[in-house]
């Protein structure tokens, strides 16, 4: 499946030109477990946290998180 993943945090380093998310992996996670998980787990420990984590249910976008936000190095 070939998706674009759309992101205009420009500090992250994952960000590309024309605001293209170039991940490796997403996750996306409920607020509870964003914040049970230190900032500087990234993409590349996604498979960890979501075994750790299972399913993580949220009733609105505003009860989830883009857990894969790495800062940019400047």
């Amino acid at each position: 499946m070939n998706q674009q993943i759309m992101c205009t945090v420009n500090s992250c380093a994952y960000w590309g030109q024309g605001n293209i998310c170039e991940a490796p992996k997403i996750l996306v996670t409920s607020d509870a477990i964003g914040d049970a998980y230190p900032e500087s787990m990234d993409a590349n420990e996604v498979t960890q946290l979501v075994q750790q984590a299972g399913l993580t249910p949220a009733t609105t976008c505003m009860e989830t998180c883009c857990k894969t936000f790495t800062r940019k190095k400047q």
